[in-house]
């Protein structure tokens, strides 16, 4: 199966693990622009594609510390969720989202949360329009995080203090994410 096959049927199964009532709608129809710019757009998923491409990210959380890692972004410059751009040699979107997810926080023996993507969210960036497949890794007990060439800085922040220093698409997605769990 194609990384292109793949992104069709994980949005295609996609339900969101946000409870908050205005999720659901919001959702679906990110949904349905990510499935129909995939259909328009063969190259939807490579950073080429200027109208906008497909990218994974994954948040990696501690649930027993109650604690989420996030990287200070070098080029937006804001504290985010790991994340970026498919690659060729990915295999599909939760492998990219892990492979992210690994590279930027520096920890070995991540592990996606079962029952794929938690979050869609879109968003401009100075490349293009990001149509990000959110997902969630589980930090493995004693995990020490290194910076990677990509981050500022990279810090481990308690849940509540997170609408402190990110913005509200990083507190939806890990508001998602703690659903899910």
């Amino acid at each position: 199966m194609s990384l292109h096959d793949d992104a069709v049927a994980v949005l295609k199964e996609y339900t969101p693990a946000e409870r908050r009532e205005d999720a659901a709608p919001e959702q679906e129809e990110l949904r349905r622009v990510y499935l129909d710019h995939l259909a328009a757009r063969p190259d939807g998923l490579w950073k080429a594609c200027r109208d906008g491409h497909l990218t994974a990210s994954a948040t990696v959380i501690d649930p027993s510390g109650g604690r989420v890692l996030l990287t200070l972004h070098r080029k937006i410059r804001k504290w985010l969720q790991m994340g970026g751009h498919c690659e060729p040699g990915d295999v599909s979107l939760a492998a990219a989202a892990l492979r992210e997810a690994t590279e930027e926080s520096g920890i070995a023996g991540l592990t996606l949360l079962p029952g794929g993507p938690v979050r869609l969210d879109r968003h401009l960036t100075p490349c293009a329009w990001h149509l990000d497949v959110q997902y969630a890794a589980l930090a493995p007990a004693g995990a020490v995080e290194a910076i990677s060439e990509e981050s500022l800085d990279l810090r481990w922040f308690p849940y509540a203090e997170v609408a402190d220093v990110a913005d509200d698409s990083v507190v939806r997605l890990l508001e998602a994410t703690r659903a899910r769990l």
